[in-house]
């Protein structure tokens, strides 16, 4: 008898089907995210699940899923599951690292020009009919090239990041709390430098660490008031590492000059202030969102799980017991 596993959120036909062959499946295709209630009930059956971002995995959770096994997310980030409890309760859990981080680098690319070049607001301005004129002073922005851009997070997508700066040629600075090999900073041509330097000096600031208990608030109205006036920040690794009342304020005050957003404190509800503002760029999580990039998220998290549940050793385990 095949064992069975939840799929909580809408996938790719082709990732069931890889599934089916070993596992009697649920899935969700109606992509409708389940309540914590409704997920607990769900898998209380279950030997495995692949599940998303929005799929929170605690001790209450794992009590009522004594048969659960493994858990995959569609994700590099997992901070949607308490590694602590799965350890615990002897339940395996993954993540999808390394396919994705090329897209989330572009992707930052994009919020660091339609931030700095101010696109959004000036494409508003076109569609809302108010352009009637060419203006030397309309919507003057940042200039990116020779500029330098901070990097919080020296990972796999900071490298990225910080690799495509080469073609602008850019000063690139970093910060991390551990320093990168020699070779990773000549590959990405980025010096290291102090928390409050990067911020000092940085024209655009872009984040790259995951979210815990120790990066929530990274940048806060402290971080922010240490900016250059003139500077922008990106955000595309995870809500909560940004006070997003205190950059809301900041943006309004003038603080700082822009931002660039793809995520956000208890997404998908988010600060409405963002919205009364002309300088932010906003994004609903879709940093990853290739059709080719999260096809390969689906399938390896999918090949995590058939890996759990058939060798007990999947490629990408978070919490070795």
């Amino acid at each position: 008898m095949k064992p069975k596993i939840l799929v909580t959120r809408e996938v790719f036909d082709d990732v069931l089907e890889y599934l089916s062959q070993y596992f009697e499946v649920t899935s969700n295709q109606s992509d409708i995210p389940f309540d914590s209630e409704t997920l607990a009930s769900k898998l209380s059956d279950k030997q495995g699940a692949m599940i998303t971002l929005t799929d929170r995995i605690d001790t209450l959770l794992l009590t009522r899923c004594p048969n659960l096994k493994a858990v995959c997310n569609i994700a590099v980030g997992y901070n949607n599951i308490d590694l602590e409890a799965c350890r615990k309760a002897n339940v395996m859990a993954t993540n999808t690292p390394g396919v994705l981080d090329d897209t989330t680098g572009d992707f930052t690319w994009t919020l660091i020009l339609a931030t700095a070049r101010r696109l959004t607001e000036a494409e508003a301005y076109l569609r809302a009919g108010q352009w009637d004129r060419w203006k030397l002073k309309q919507f003057l922005g940042l200039d990116i090239h020779h500029a330098t851009l901070g990097i919080f997070g020296l990972g796999r997508i900071g490298q990225v990041v910080a690799r495509r700066a080469t073609g602008f040629e850019m000063k690139v600075i970093y910060h991390d709390v551990h320093r990168a090999t020699p070779e990773i900073e000549q590959a990405c041509r980025a010096r290291f430098v102090s928390k409050e330097e990067l911020l000092s000096l940085a024209d655009i600031v872009t984040i790259h660490v995951p979210y815990s208990p120790e990066t929530h608030h990274l940048i806060g109205k402290r971080e922010l008031e240490q900016m250059k006036p003139t500077a922008i920040l990106i955000n595309a690794s995870r809500g909560g590492v940004v006070d997003d009342a205190a950059l809301i304020e900041a943006l309004r005050s003038g603080t700082i000059a822009g931002a660039g957003l793809d995520v956000f404190e208890n997404e998908p509800k988010f600060n409405p202030g963002f919205l009364e503002l002309k300088n932010v760029v906003l994004a609903p999580h879709i940093a990853s969102s290739s059709k080719a990039t999260r096809h390969k998220m689906a399938m390896l998290a999918a090949e995590n799980l058939v890996a759990a549940l058939t060798t007990g050793k999947p490629p990408n385990l978070l919490n070795p017991f």
